[in-house]
């Protein structure tokens, strides 16, 4: 049997007014619009489901067991209507981003800042991973977008570029003869180096820039952090491969200072990443507005 529902919204307020006038006022219909649901409703149950009495109408027996279910569906329905007009005001809802400790730390956290004086009731979710596990937890649905290196080349994901960031080498004062000399990259190399991990973006550039003049890049000493990479480097224990704008308070004060080499160094991007035609939350969308109005 399939029922429209108008006419179980119908016998719910005539049921809990107790009078099809009330109903009537509530539903914004006229009565004789409420008595010809009921009427539709009961013959299609092929039962009776109201009885008229002196204050209007009450429920037959058969009509307080249909009651006992309508009742428990319009409460859950008003709960949704509520939780729907909820998430448009951004009143509630939630906010889930992947990307790297450093990104999150350096770029991300302004935004986030941002966001929460802006929607204080959003609950922010922030997984941390490499730009391929980032992927991941996009495609698997675990987060609403990345923040990632680029270029990212995947035909289930669309990319905006958000950010260029200069990523360099700096050393602390154990270097110090190196501060007023340009290096090339083979003398480069008879340095100790520090470097990101194997997998990430970063780590993956650099490479390849190496390669593209013929040298092999092994590093001394590789690590997983960004902190860990301004942390040895400061300490003189060689030369960390980082960028610049996060070193930028580092730079300032002396603590650090940028190697400087006859070859230009690329330039990277950052890049706001979502599923290709998956539609994005308002919350989300919110988020982005708000990254890419700066």
């Amino acid at each position: 049997m399939t029922t429209n529902y108008e006419l179980y919204k119908v016998f719910y307020w005539a049921a809990k007014t107790g009078s099809l006038t009330q109903a009537a006022k509530v539903l914004y219909i006229t009565q004789p619009s409420v008595s010809h649901a009921i009427k539709q409703l009961e013959e299609s149950f092929g039962l009776t489901l109201f009885y008229r009495n002196s204050k209007g109408v009450a429920l037959t027996q058969e009509g307080m067991s249909l009651y006992s279910y309508i009742e428990q569906s319009q409460i859950l329905i008003s709960l949704a209507e509520e939780k729907m007009a909820a998430l448009k005001s951004l009143d509630s809802g939630e906010l889930r981003i992947g990307g790297s400790d450093s990104l999150f730390k350096h770029y991300m956290l302004s935004y986030l800042e941002e966001f929460h004086v802006l929607y204080p009731n959003i609950k922010l979710h922030l997984s941390h991973g490499t730009t391929p596990e980032v992927i991941t937890f996009l495609k698997e649905g675990k987060i609403d977008l990345g923040v990632v290196r680029m270029p990212i080349v995947d035909p289930q994901l669309e990319v905006r570029e958000s950010i260029q960031l200069k990523d360099c080498f700096v050393a602390g004062e154990r270097y110090a003869e190196l501060k007023d000399k340009v290096l090339s990259l083979e003398t480069l190399l008879e340095h100790q180096l520090i470097l990101f991990s194997r997998n990430s973006r970063v780590r993956m550039a650099i490479t390849e820039l190496f390669n593209s003049y013929g040298y092999t890049l092994k590093p001394e000493i590789e690590v997983g952090s960004v902190d860990l990479l301004i942390e040895l480097a400061r300490r003189g224990l060689g030369i960390s491969y980082v960028t610049r704008e996060f070193i930028s308070k580092e730079l300032e004060e002396g603590s650090l200072f940028e190697i400087q080499l006859d070859v230009s160094l690329p330039p990277s991007h950052v890049g706001i990443m979502t599923k290709r035609n998956m539609p994005t939350s308002l919350v989300t969308n919110r988020f982005m507005d708000l990254i890419f109005k700066s």
